[in-house]
């Protein structure tokens, strides 16, 4: 199986209007593209298992980076991820016409907040999430 968890659990965030209504559509993978307008979120796969005799489970772990103008500001771009996704079950996600389930979500680290010491004036908040996913036949 090689589907592309990324673009998954894309689809399920930019659907969840808690979300988007702090971030718009600003959700991107695996960077944020130059010059974006804060707030915004970057995420990306970054491992996790899959399930050999389980054909179409997969397990990815997910970082997440919860950008902003300001130390507050990326707090609630996390705080507004963490609720739209923490301990969800069994929601439905249809990609490039083939449905998905993502069983669950789960928080692995705590939001760190940290600053970018590359970019003056961006902060980010930095987690990361086990979700499962499963391919519906």
């Amino acid at each position: 199986m090689n589907e592309d968890t990324n673009a998954i659990i894309r689809a399920y965030l930019v659907a969840q209007t808690a979300l988007t209504d702090v971030v718009d559509q600003k959700i991107f993978i695996p960077r944020l593209p130059e010059n974006t307008v804060l707030p915004a979120i970057g995420f990306f796969t970054r491992g996790g298992t899959s399930h050999p005799y389980i054909p179409g489970l997969l397990s990815p772990s997910v970082q997440f980076d919860c950008w902003a103008d300001d130390p507050i500001e990326a707090r609630e771009v996390y705080r507004a991820l963490y609720d739209v996704l923490q301990g969800i079950q069994n929601q439905t996600v249809t990609v490039g016409g083939a449905d998905y389930s993502i069983l669950s979500a789960i928080e692995e680290v705590q939001g760190q907040d940290l600053v970018d010491s590359d970019i003056q004036g961006y902060f980010r908040t930095l987690t990361f999430f086990s979700i499962m996913i499963r391919a519906e036949a």
